[in-house]
């Protein structure tokens, strides 16, 4: 009996996940295209469902919340599905959508698709053997083989992102990178794209008469036809007439001019808007994170060095560790077990809010930067795809942030995967990409400073 109260709020929680990524879809990715495709939107809403039923079930396992062996149950079948959706129906639809797109191969769409996948297994295979992810005692579809795979993408693309996120926060924050905008220097750009708007209506006018008089002496009808008559008409011009070819450059040139200046003058203007925002009291706030995550920063890149160079995953978690360390330097009784498990479960479930919030606001830019009305299908595959990927990776980093009682039934649904490996990958893709962009964070102060 108590199963299936437990599967009724599995299966509850689900189709509220499944609503809010259907709503997601319709109101955030798709809300600009009228054409949409109902197996695309659903494969999207059910890889949310099951991606954030993850995280559920990571809470319920701190929280006490279901049967150990329900949990342990829907943790198999949650784990089946999503690599079901990444490994196998995911790929194959965005082969089908991309063979769809191409005449050519439209009668045998369905041939061409599964040549595309196969070859997407042949090289999702082929990524496991450089790396150390996992015995060779587990089967070719085993749950090991595939979660392995899954998170070795998984897991650079988190170090890639915190690793971007961790350098631009602080400049994105902080209004000590705003340069000083003044109302002087919007109004001189504005005169300028003023100015450049008034040219290039004066060029066209000059077309236009000049086509007129053509037109009124008869050279746009007795213009000679073929091929030779077409070259004669582009290398000589009528007497008196003014050269259309190099007026048109001329207007293209200032057309492209006109748009930087308007970019420009967007830009000068929402720069102002940031200092004035910058000086509220939510935008002192927000200015104070950005000194934090600044200081976090370093001290990420610190301790992701320390890891690399002397190879070592901590064996506790952050928490735990941190008040042992606390509580031994200050000298107080302290119940260190009771509390790091409830602060553990804070921890932890701002690390799957904020991972689930920044995800879908980076996709959204990402899909509005990209996407067009014949590629919006499968863009959006492949953020669904992306998406899984990134959540059931965060399942394998989360793990070292609970405690240890905690992890055993993670431990035990993911298989014997090399845990230590992830860590330490994520840690060297992480520095990677934090030293990359760690000086164009300095040019930037050194500029606007």
């Amino acid at each position: 009996m108590s199963f299936l109260i437990d599967s009724s709020i599995m299966i509850t929680s689900q189709i509220l996940f499944f609503g809010f990524g259907w709503l997601f879809f319709m109101r955030q990715l798709f809300k600009d295209y009228e054409v949409r495709q109902y197996v695309v939107q659903v494969i999207f809403s059910v890889t949310f469902a099951f991606s954030c039923t993850m995280f559920e079930l990571i809470i319920f396992e701190i929280l006490g919340v279901l049967n150990s062996s329900s949990r342990y149950f829907h943790w198999k079948m949650n784990l089946c599905v999503i690599l079901l959706i990444l490994v196998f129906m995911v790929p194959f639809y965005i082969g089908y959508f991309i063979v769809s797109n191409i005449r050519l191969l439209h009668k045998q769409r369905l041939l061409f698709s599964c040549l595309l996948w196969l070859t997407f297994m042949y090289f999702f295979w082929k990524l496991g053997d450089p790396f150390p992810i996992l015995s060779p005692k587990h089967g070719i579809l085993s749950i090991e083989q595939l979660i392995s795979r899954v998170g070795v993408i998984g897991v650079t693309l988190m170090a890639l992102l915190s690793g971007f996120g961790a350098v631009n926060c602080p400049y994105t924050y902080m209004s000590y990178f705003l340069r000083n905008v003044t109302d002087t220097d919007i109004l001189a750009l504005e005169r300028r794209l003023l100015q450049t708007m008034d040219m290039i209506i004066s060029k066209k006018k000059r077309m236009a008469m000049t086509r007129r008089t053509m037109f009124q002496k008869g050279e746009v009808h007795n213009k000679p036809s073929g091929f030779w008559g077409m070259i004669k008409s582009v290398t000589t011009s009528a007497p008196g007439s003014e050269n259309l070819t190099l007026i048109q450059q001329e207007v293209d040139a200032l057309e492209e001019l006109s748009r930087q200046l308007f970019l420009e003058t967007a830009d000068l203007y929402a720069t102002k808007e940031r200092i004035e925002y910058s000086k509220t009291f939510k935008g002192k706030y927000f200015n104070f994170l950005g000194y934090f995550f600044s200081i976090y920063c370093v001290w990420k890149i610190f301790m992701a060095t320390i890891n690399i160079v002397f190879d070592r995953v901590g064996k506790t978690d952050p928490v735990t560790r941190g008040i042992e360390i606390t509580v031994n330097y200050l000298g107080i009784q302290f119940d260190v077990k009771f509390w790091s498990q409830h602060i553990s479960f804070i921890l932890v479930g701002i690390i799957i809010v904020t991972s689930i919030r920044g995800l879908l606001i980076t996709l959204t830019k990402f899909f509005y930067a990209i996407s067009s009305s014949k590629s919006s299908n499968v863009i959006v595959l492949l953020l669904a795809q992306i998406m899984g990927m990134y959540f059931v990776s965060s399942v394998l980093l989360i793990r070292m942030s609970m405690p240890l009682e905690y992890r055993t039934i993670v431990t035990e649904v993911l298989g014997e995967l090399q845990f230590n490996f992830y860590h330490r990958w994520f840690d060297v893709i992480f520095l990677t990409r934090s030293v990359t962009f760690l000086p164009l964070l300095w040019i930037l102060s050194t500029t606007f400073s």
